[in-house]
């Protein structure tokens, strides 16, 4: 199936659990240096991790599989919201 050309494969993400002050946030930066996605990763005031990212489907799927296997023992609960919307990240980044 073929994109329309204004459009890109996008998830938002919540990791729950002991994911802030262990490095998930760098983790996560290294993660998608292996991936072509992007967008970013921050910390929410509720605990939680958030990250939006964008690319082709199956590189963002397998951006945040990598991430839930790499970090694993800190993660309660991923919560997966996907969508297509027009491009509205350059690279990958901490906020």
């Amino acid at each position: 199936m073929t994109e329309p050309a204004n459009t890109t494969y996008h998830e938002t993400v919540y990791f729950a659990g002991h994911v802030q002050g262990v490095g998930f946030r760098y983790t996560t930066m290294q993660v998608a240096r292996e991936y072509e996605v992007a967008g970013y990763v921050t910390n929410i005031l509720d605990g939680r991790v958030h990250i939006e990212a964008e690319g082709r489907e199956s590189e963002v799927k397998g951006f945040i599989t990598a991430l839930e296997d790499r970090m694993h023992g800190y993660i309660r609960k991923t919560e997966r919201i996907p969508s297509r919307r027009p491009p509205e990240f350059s690279g990958f980044a901490i906020r």
